[in-house]
């Protein structure tokens, strides 16, 4: 799998405190970060980041404008919650790369990443499903990417949502796998 990646979106400090009701979500995206590193795979992380006083944001934007009305720096330099969770930091030779909209592609250099390491298959990983899961997976496939969906280690504050999303929409676009079997796999 020298031509895959795997991405890890929107795993940070701010996401994971709202949304991470599973206890067991961290230790099995850590597993599966360290499957990918044990494999050669490179991880690649996906963040939202803004710059300071969020001039990247419209007014007409729904899902970013409050974060820019809140005030204060709302996942913009220096806010902590903008940060990588602890409990799946990146190691030195992982990339970062910071997103400015809700999929992985929007506003970042992730293509460019990709196509200069060579990279023609994702695995897809991160909060929310609904969210950058969903656009990242949409776009990646209009990309001609391959694409793996690691159905728990991706995460959403609707479980029926993830459960719709995983079970019916992903599976049209990519494989949908748990991360036993992808570990397993990649073992092989």
């Amino acid at each position: 799998m020298t031509n895959s990646a795997l991405l890890v979106m929107d795993v940070q400090q701010g996401i994971v405190e709202r949304l991470g009701q599973d206890p067991g979500y961290l230790p099995r995206l850590g597993r599966a970060i360290d499957a990918a590193r044990a494999a050669d795979m490179p991880v690649i992380y996906v963040v939202i980041g803004f710059r300071t006083g969020h001039p990247e944001i419209s007014p007409r934007n729904k899902t970013f404008s409050a974060l820019a009305g809140a005030g204060g720096p709302a996942f913009a330099e220096g806010d902590p919650a903008a940060r990588i969770h602890p409990g799946a930091a990146p190691r030195d030779g992982d990339v970062v790369v910071t997103k400015k909209r809700v999929s992985a592609f929007a506003g970042s250099d992730l293509d460019m990443v990709l196509r200069a390491r060579g990279t023609d298959n994702l695995v897809l990983t991160g909060i929310a499903t609904s969210g950058v899961v969903l656009s990242t997976l949409r776009q990646a496939a209009d990309l001609d990417f391959g694409l793996i969906v690691l159905e728990d280690c991706c995460l959403d504050g609707d479980p029926e949502v993830h459960r719709v999303l995983t079970e019916k929409v992903f599976p049209r676009q990519a494989d949908v796998v748990g991360t036993d079997k992808w570990v397993a796999d990649l073992g092989q």
